[in-house]
């Protein structure tokens, strides 16, 4: 199986679709020696973020014209060059999809496509007009003829559906690595400041706007407990938005217990997690967020809206379910800093074995390299797949 990976963007600045994808194709690497070439588009992190996919080989191109549409004709050429038995396509709406498209038509190379979330409602809104044009010029014959779909969620799959695709659809979780027990969350004592944190991109649709609200009313209510929280958001900025977080921050009166602390990668992104006390993702829409399962194996409890699509999460008791407005993620706000802190830890641990039981990159590598195989018609249909 010589295996093509196939994204707008092969670096962090990918965020949790570059995370998904170097986790996957990493572990597919080690269990089965799968034949993997990666290929993607230059962007400001390409070379500094290409180690990380040691000892697979990748390909990065250069943009002709806006960087929003990333077009590339090098890409296409080494697509067409490589000879691929399948291309796994991460996103949508760029031009790595109609080079796909082009690569199939001519090759007639199966591929599945991994949306990450771009087909959910609340992201079709966003940008709606470009998205519109894509769609009529490529990406819903792109859609359409993919072998598979790969949803993350089984509330994906049913946007997936709802947009209007009848294609298969194989349900594989994102995953994360497991660190070790001694790295997990530290409890905290009644004297210690207490870190509730926040890690991905800083966008519209991560609703931090709302949750700074939020972080106001807790403060006004009064609890005792809030002087000993401190709310970290790191992240990298896009579009602007950390300015418009900053000074809604001072307008509320909230920025002495607000801190940015810019993105963070690798070692020192892991360093945060250990050393914060709680996690809160207040998506208004997600696939299935790598942070969350970031912060589950730092054995952090968390605080997430039903948009991150981890209904396991309120099942097992492994985090608090928060909405959409301020009101009611300042209730999950009361909820966790009213908790004894053995209560919290018990929570992460929770989230721990959440993680260990269902999403851990070799579980995931196995669920996907079934389709692969599937789809090449040299293995069984596997059970993840649905109508």
């Amino acid at each position: 199986m010589k295996l093509g990976i196939l994204a707008a963007s092969i670096s962090s600045s990918a965020g949790g679709i570059f995370a998904a994808m170097l986790g996957q194709c990493k572990a597919l690497h080690d269990i089965f020696q799968a034949n993997i070439q990666v290929f993607g588009l230059d962007d400001a992190r390409s070379s500094k973020d290409a180690h990380s996919w040691k000892p697979l080989t990748t390909c990065t191109f250069t943009v002709k014209g806006p960087v929003s549409f990333g077009y590339s004709p090098d890409l296409f050429q080494a697509l067409q060059a490589t000879k691929l038995d399948l291309v796994h396509v991460h996103g949508l709406w760029m031009y790595p999809s109609l080079a796909n498209l082009q690569l199939s038509k001519r090759r007639h190379c199966p591929y599945i496509i991994s949306p990450h979330g771009m087909l959910d409602p609340w992201a079709l809104r966003n940008s709606a007009w470009k998205k519109r044009l894509a769609k009529f010029f490529y990406e819903e014959t792109h859609l359409r003829g993919a072998a598979c779909i790969h949803a993350v969620s089984r509330s994906e799959a049913r946007s997936i559906r709802e947009y209007g695709l009848s294609n298969p659809i194989c349900v594989v979780p994102n995953g994360v690595d497991l660190i070790s027990d001694t790295a997990s969350c530290k409890p905290g004592t009644s004297t210690d400041e207490m870190e509730l944190l926040y890690v991905g991109r800083l966008h519209p649709k991560k609703n931090l706007r709302t949750l700074l609200y939020a972080w106001q009313e807790i403060c006004r209510r009064g609890n005792n407990n809030v002087r000993r929280w401190k709310l970290t958001i790191t992240g990298w900025d896009q579009n602007g938005h950390q300015a418009e977080l900053k000074e809604l921050a001072y307008q509320l009166g909230v920025d002495g217990s607000v801190r940015f602390s810019g993105p963070q990668y690798g070692a020192e992104k892991d360093a945060t997690f250990s050393a914060a006390q709680a996690f809160i993702l207040p998506s208004l829409s997600e696939g299935l967020p790598m942070a969350v399962l970031e912060a589950w194996s730092h054995g952090l409890p968390v605080l997430i809206t039903p948009e991150c699509n981890l209904p396991e999460a309120f099942e097992v008791g492994a985090g608090i379910q928060i909405g959409n407005d301020s009101t009611t993620i300042a209730d999950g706000l009361a909820q966790l800093f009213d908790m004894e802190d053995e209560a919290r830890r018990a929570m992460g641990k929770r989230g721990r074995e959440l993680v260990n039981a269902r999403f851990t990159w070799s579980n995931i590598a196995r669920q996907m390299y079934s389709v692969y195989r599937w789809i090449l018609g040299v293995g069984a249909k596997p059970d993840c797949v649905v109508d």
